[in-house]
């Protein structure tokens, strides 16, 4: 899916919620990779923030950033409708420390975003692709967040005196957000208004832009948008909160009892995993790779991996245990039942795909095909396969032996191997393989692969 902005600037004007200050506030269009930023006018400088978990420093009944000397309150709703409406670049112009809160919903931000007309841009969006569960507990609420391949919000609502619970779950995409979520309004509890007050919040608050709850009663300047508008609130504020990630997220987010501190432990427990994904595929890319040496008889696993561009699930080859001069060499590949393709292959019958075991003799012909050259800034890449036969199954606890033979090179760019797999000194599979040694830089290997 492409990046998105808008084609035209687009502005509101209200009253914040918690500041009480008049406000206005600007939507302008910004180039791809430039993601959403927010621009405080009103201060000298006009200093930019560009919001992220790591500025958050209050999150109470509302989410602050902070950078400097520069603040921006309750930046949620603003957020929200950007993320729910796909938005990634823009870039925020307020002359003030608060958004307007206007209805209290995210409403009138979706509004002004389709007033701005969204459009394509010529790069893809990126997103964060959860890998394993991040969950956390904040008294009685809980919050987890499971892979998923696309945004999706499971959510419990509910009061001390369970009056009000409420369950939703949706599937996040822009339809949905604007016509499920963007209307729902914040609200409180009667009996908190009081303390908000002393503590200097809600200043701009009033029934215009907020539901009450008081006791089994619903307060509020028209009828409920939703019977279950107040789960649908607090979606609206995970989806807010969650972009201080920096990227949008998929993810299956399973929520009890959410608010914004709770919101924000999870995201920073997301944002330190991005932060060490970004590390280790910086420090893999920095990593030089060590070129096979003549004196070299075999390669452990680590001088595997160091060799070959393969990662798990996907290396094929456990130990090279022997080279023949230049042009041969014997691996092994210890198959178990640990192989996470026995799961579907089969069922109680498990057996190796036969198209694993070709890759495992074209990640030994590519070892040989790098040791024959240089390996320093190329990559082989499979081409071809000819004369493919495959004898016999094979089973968990089986030890492959992999033969590798290098019977032609042309001008150190081209190489073909006959290799073959046996299990217990007996054939169960062969082929002849063709191969490009192509430079990591070179577009062509786009093409290749």
């Amino acid at each position: 899916m492409k990046q998105r902005t808008l084609a035209r600037e687009v502005s509101i004007q209200g009253n914040a919620l918690h500041t009480g200050e008049a406000v206005t506030l600007t939507m302008k269009p910004a180039p791809a990779d430039h993601g959403i930023v927010i621009k405080r006018i009103d201060l000298h400088g006009a200093p930019e923030l560009k919001p992220r978990v790591d500025q958050v420093t209050d999150l109470v009944r509302a989410t602050t950033i902070q950078v400097g000397h520069a603040k921006v309150h309750t930046v949620e709703h603003v957020l929200s409708a950007l993320h729910g409406c796909g938005i990634d670049n823009v870039l925020i112009e307020m002359n003030a420390s608060e958004p307007p809160i206007m209805d209290g919903s995210a409403r009138p931000f979706v509004n002004m975003i389709l007033q701005g007309e969204p459009v394509e841009q010529d790069k893809e969006r990126e997103y964060f692709e959860l890998d394993a569960a991040v969950s956390v507990t904040r008294g009685n609420s809980s919050i987890i967040a499971l892979p998923h391949d696309k945004l999706k919000i499971s959510c419990t609502s509910a009061d001390d005196r369970g009056i009000h619970t409420q369950h939703l779950s949706l599937t996040i995409d822009p339809e949905v957000y604007m016509t499920q979520i963007a209307a729902a309004r914040t609200f409180t509890i009667y009996e908190d208004i009081e303390e908000l007050l002393k503590m200097g919040k809600i200043k701009g608050g009033s029934l215009d832009c907020a539901v009450v709850i008081r006791g089994d009663k619903i307060i509020s300047k028209e009828g409920l948008r939703f019977n279950d508008e107040f789960v649908r609130h607090k979606m609206l504020d995970i989806i807010g909160d969650i972009l201080l990630l920096g990227l949008p997220l998929k993810a299956h987010i399973v929520a009890v009892r959410p608010g914004h501190a709770i919101n924000a432990e999870l995201t920073k427990a997301l944002f330190e995993k991005l932060n060490e994904r970004k590390k280790s595929a910086k420090k893999k890319a920095a990593a030089p790779v060590r070129a096979l040496q003549p004196h070299e008889t075999s390669l452990d696993i680590k001088r595997v991996l160091e060799t070959i561009p393969h990662r798990y699930p996907f290396v094929m080859i456990d130990r090279v245990i022997e080279f023949i001069g230049d042009t041969e060499l014997v691996a092994i590949k210890n198959v178990t039942i640990n192989e996470p393709y026995f799961q579907g292959h089969y069922p109680g019958e498990p057996v190796m795909p036969g198209v694993l075991q070709l890759e495992a003799m074209a990640q030994s012909a590519g070892v040989l095909l790098l040791r024959a050259v240089s390996v320093e800034g190329r990559t082989p890449f499979f081409m071809s396969a000819d004369k493919v036969k495959f004898r016999r199954p094979v089973l968990p606890g089986d030890q492959l032996v992999i033969n590798a033979k290098l019977t032609k090179m042309r001008g150190g760019k081209i190489g073909v191997a006959e290799c073959s797999c046996t299990v217990g000194g007996n054939v169960v599979s062969s082929a002849e393989l063709m191969f490009a040694l192509v430079d990591k830089n070179d577009p062509a290997k786009d093409e290749t692969a």
